[in-house]
């Protein structure tokens, strides 16, 4: 186990040189951030004077192993717009992607997977085939359209529920959540089910498949026969069976809960991490930009590893592989 996770985390120092060489490169062809930040009225001494006050009078190539250098010793380096460390930026929006994007996980896992298994265990009957119609649509509506619905109806026309911002905070080890106060729970509802609606859908149908695959086995006929409950026979042989898919899943999807979630903290205004990412590439603060792709990068690898470590300890057979190999 040491030694893959060595080899994964070379792989992961590989990926993330990469993928800052690409966005940063990408970045430096889209426009002048000067030219956003400077008045009318500024001359060509001003441009070049504004030019070397943020770095950019240097060739790309020289700009980006400066970033590298920053970047290795904990230094994100400063926005163009804001004019403070990208770091003390990023930590002030964390807390609120992370509290959206984990109750948005956490109502993946509450929802998908019990639907699932009701639909699995019972395909033919009506709630089986609505739950199963209803994951169809959770693929198919766009989420920022699926957001807007929500705003319409819950926020404005019953009126029951917040459709913007944060609400109230608390303050816990320098950072703020909403998630502890019920005006905060209240603000988060929404945002958390609308991003949280595909990824609902995807664990419903994953599921479902998983159920209708196994549930015919012999263990589970072997484990009828002997007697057991069907609780026992349910969520101990069947779901012990089907979960290993489902984790891997769920994985990969809270990396792309925390990565894309720029849409949903657009339509309600959450002031998180995505709409940060949202208001910097329209002032092209390049900084930031490549800063965020950076850490989503990182967030992906690590939550990668974990999900692998998981697979292995549900699964036998991948530590009889892995010592083999």
């Amino acid at each position: 186990m040491t030694v893959y996770i060595l080899r994964r985390t070379m792989q992961a120092c590989v990926v993330v040189f990469l993928i800052t060489l690409l966005v940063f490169s990408g970045i430096n062809l889209i426009g002048d951030p000067v030219d956003l930040l400077v008045t009318p009225d500024c001359d060509a001494a001003c441009l070049d004077q504004a030019h070397q006050a943020l770095g950019l009078d240097l060739p790309v190539h020289e700009q980006y192993f400066v970033f590298m250098g920053n970047l290795l010793t904990g230094d994100l380096g400063r926005s163009f717009v804001f004019g403070t460390p990208v770091g003390s930026l990023i930590l002030d929006r964390l807390p609120a992607t992370l509290e959206l994007a984990l109750s948005a996980f956490f109502l993946t896992i509450i929802c998908g997977i019990p639907l699932g298994l009701w639909a699995g265990l019972k395909p033919h009957s009506i709630s089986g085939r609505t739950i199963m119609a209803g994951s169809i649509l959770g693929f198919s509506l766009p989420s920022f359209w699926v957001g807007i619905i929500f705003i319409m109806f819950f926020g404005v026309e019953l009126g029951w529920l917040p459709v913007n911002g944060r609400g109230q905070t608390v303050e816990i080890g320098g950072m703020h959540f909403s998630i502890f106060t019920l005006n905060g729970l209240a603000h988060i509802i929404l945002p958390a089910f609308n991003l949280a609606l595909t990824q609902i859908a995807l664990v419903i149908r994953l599921t479902f498949s998983g159920v209708r695959e196994t549930i015919f086995m012999d263990f589970i006929k072997f484990a009828r026969a002997k007697g057991l409950s069907p609780f026992r026979v349910i969520f101990v042989h069947l779901l012990k069976n089907i979960v290993i898919p489902i984790v891997t899943v769920l994985g990969l999807e809270l990396g792309g809960l925390l990565a894309y979630s720029l849409v949903t903290e657009t339509v309600f205004s959450w002031p998180g991490l995505g709409k940060l990412l949202i208001d910097s590439i329209n002032l092209l603060d390049r900084p930031v930009v490549v800063s965020y792709l950076t850490l989503v990068v990182i967030a992906f690898i690590v939550i990668n590893l974990v999900v692998d470590i998981l697979y292995s300890v549900l699964d036998p057979r991948v530590r009889l592989q892995g010592a083999k190999a």
